[in-house]
This record gives C-alpha cells, structure tokens and sequence, in this order.
C-alpha cells in the first residue's frame, strides 16, 4: 500500500481493550499515512474499562504501529485524556520521539495549535468519578448491543443505526453539553489568541469557525474510533476531516483552506480528482 505523507495527524478516542473500539480499521488507516507529527489526544488506551480477559490481538498491532511510528522518525505526542489519566504521573516525559503531555501547543505555518483532550471541562468527570466511570461502562455495552442490532439490520438489507447518536440528538441536556464544551473551548483559545484549538473527548467530529466579541479561531474535534471512525490531518496548510467507511478513507462533510476559501466546484475537484 502506497502511503500518504501527511505534516500532522491527530485521532483521539480511540478506547483500546473496550468492545466498541474500531482497532481493526483504525489500524488500516494508519498503515496508510505517513505523518511527520501524529497526536494521540488522549483515551487511546481505556485503562478505566481494561480488562485482563478483554486485550485482542488487533488492539495490540495498533500499540505496535504507534512505537513503529517513533520509531521510523515520526514525532508522537501522546495527551492524556480522563479514561487514561493514569498516565498523567508520566506528563511531560520525553523517549526519543515519544512524549507524554496534557496538552501541547504547536506551530503550523506561523499559526499556533492547542491541543488537548477536553475532559477538564467535564463536571461529572472532574467532581463525580464515579458516575463519569459507570457511564463509561453503559456506553461500551450499548456500543456492542449496536453492533449486533446492525449485524441483524445488515443481513435484512437496512441501513445501520446508531443507539448513541439517536440518544444525543434526542435529549436536550446532551445536545447543551456538546455546545457548551465547544463555546468554552473555543472562548478559551479567542483570549489566549490561538488560530485553532483541537479537542476530543465528545465523540463529536467537527470543524467550524468560531466568533466572539473578541475574536476568531478555528474549533476541530478529531471525533473517536468507537462510532465515527474519523482523523484530524493538517497538509500543506490545510485541515481535513476524514472519515473511515467500508476499507477506505475519504473527505466527509467539512474541508477547510487555511488561506483562501475555495468555491464548492474547486473543492469538490481537488477532493474527488488526482492529487
């Protein structure tokens, strides 16, 4: 397989020795890219759910690829996240191109980049551990319900659905949660004065501009490999959403130019056409 060069790449929620974990495909996608710099921001590892009996062999070839990434030259930052958070007596430990942060601040094209998971701005995971934890664990045992409620819809020929997304559009409390966290994070990074801010955390993939009184910066959320199966890229001064659907890899919904906005027919040319 021929692979991409990529300037940075970021994934996030990825939730390795969980049920619901994508690592079978996740683990396609990285044997696709190249990347100079590849962020882990945070929840790769789910040590909150490890178990001993639970830890297959396509999780662990995803472990494998990460250290051959650092290996071979690619700079790894792995920012911890709250179902990782174990890791955090490790922050700011540097192996080689391996390196453990909370958060990280990264210069694109004289553009600067924070990154982080987003877990701080979660009430329930900050002050009741507890229920943050045995949510974890509902949502891991729906995921798999899903997966076998799709596997019946698929042999009768229907489309796929999704138990967790049904749940968040349907009840308003979910819906306030996932703006709040975007209108912090983004009014956050308008007053420290950073062009782009990426989080996870949500399991809400996204790209938009956002505005204040203050200012303007660009919010992206790299989504997880539990339902979205989606990557962050930024290349040659451009941010990209993808998007994993049936062994490949394609743009979905946003594309974002960071120095001039292309018309839709430019976008779809260079997107869908030979690069």
């Amino acid at each position: 397989m021929k692979k991409r060069p990529v300037e940075l790449v970021v994934i996030s929620d990825v939730h390795l020795g969980t049920f619901g974990c994508h690592a079978k495909e996740l683990h396609q996608y990285l044997n696709s890219i190249k990347p100079k710099t590849l962020v882990l921001n945070g929840d790769i590892i789910d040590i909150w759910q490890f178990r001993k009996s639970y830890f297959p062999k396509s999780h662990l070839k995803v472990v494998k690829k990460l250290i051959d990434f650092a290996s071979k030259g690619t700079k790894v930052y792995y920012i911890t996240g709250n179902h990782d958070e174990m890791l955090r007596k490790f922050s700011d430990a540097h192996m080689g191109n391996f390196s453990v942060v909370d958060k990280l601040v990264l210069e694109l094209d004289e553009k600067k980049a924070w990154i982080f998971h987003g877990d701080v701005f979660d009430a329930s995971v900050q002050h009741s551990k507890w229920i943050a934890k045995l949510g974890g664990w509902g949502y891991d045992y729906l995921i798999l319900m899903n997966r076998f409620a799709n596997w019946c819809l698929n042999k009768l020929g229907k489309d796929p659905y999704s138990f967790s997304k049904k749940i968040k559009a349907s009840v308003k409390k979910a819906v306030k949660h996932i703006s709040d966290f975007e209108t912090t994070a983004t009014d956050l990074a308008i007053e420290n004065k950073y062009d782009y801010v990426v989080c996870g955390h949500i399991h809400e993939p996204k790209m938009i501009r956002k505005e204040n009184k203050n200012g303007e910066t660009m919010y992206l959320n790299s989504g997880d490999w539990i339902e979205n199966l989606t990557a962050l890229e930024y290349n040659k001064k451009r941010w990209k959403l993808y998007r994993y659907e049936e062994d490949y890899f394609h743009v979905e919904e946003d594309y974002f130019e960071m120095e001039n906005r292309f018309s839709q027919q430019l976008v779809s040319s260079f997107l869908f056409g030979k690069e």
